[in-house]
């Protein structure tokens, strides 16, 4: 009958002896990152803070970023802590590793993406037009930001001598998770050409935010009725 081998381990530290004396190595565990991707959305100037994790390999783990790039004013932090305020809007792909402190050292590769959406948005909902002598329209505005906004919405129409005239204005508190809000607009116009400006500009206060979206035709409307 043969030999049973007798395996003793020490807890925590990978080494092992069996009953011979003779001493090894325990087999490291694979080292998995579990984060899963996309990784969640953000806006920008908006908090973020995710914490990178993995399963395996021996602590402590040090992360970096192998390729691609973060959105600007975000950073992966040694212990794993992705945090910061995104600058600007935008899809950001890039590869982050984790390398464990073991002997030999383990490495494990991820590639993830964040989003980074406006928070405050401005679209046509009927898009500017000429109707006899007056040009009117709406637009819709979101606002997915977490605070609550106070709201500039100005409407210009811009001749071809640069006059520039006011077919739409309000001042109001845009509250946040507000969702494609309809701003209507228009007036009366003389006869001539007119681009139309709508300026949108949204301010948390407390924060020392401003947000701003712009919409503008492609082309001047041509007012053909009036003096």
């Amino acid at each position: 009958m043969g030999q049973v081998a007798l395996l003793v381990c020490a807890v925590g530290t990978g080494w092992c002896q069996d009953q011979g004396g003779a001493a090894s190595l325990q087999e490291d565990p694979q080292l998995v990152i579990e984060n899963e991707s996309p990784l969640p959305d953000t806006y920008p100037h908006g908090f973020y803070q995710v914490h990178l994790r993995a399963r395996g390999g021996t602590t402590p783990l040090h992360w970096r970023v192998e390729r691609g790039a973060l959105p600007p004013g975000m950073k992966l932090e040694d212990e794993g802590l992705l945090h910061g305020e995104a600058e600007r809007t935008g899809e950001f792909q890039f590869t982050v590793s984790a390398t464990d402190s073991g002997a030999p050292r383990l490495t494990a590769h991820k590639m993830f993406v964040i989003r980074v959406r406006s928070g405050f948005s401005l679209n046509w909902k009927s898009p500017a037009r000429v109707n006899g002598n007056r040009i009117e329209g709406s637009v819709e505005v979101t606002n997915t930001t977490p605070d609550d906004l106070d709201l500039t919405f100005i409407v210009l129409a811009v001749a071809g001598n640069g006059r520039a005239t006011a077919i739409g204005y309000q001042h109001f508190l845009l509250r946040k998770e507000t969702l494609k809000k309809e701003l209507p607009f228009g007036d009366t116009l003389p006869r001539g050409g007119y681009v139309v400006h709508a300026d949108a500009v949204g301010e948390a206060e407390s924060k020392k935010l401003i947000y701003r979206e712009r919409l503008q035709t492609p082309e001047a409307l041509q007012v053909m009725v009036g003096p």
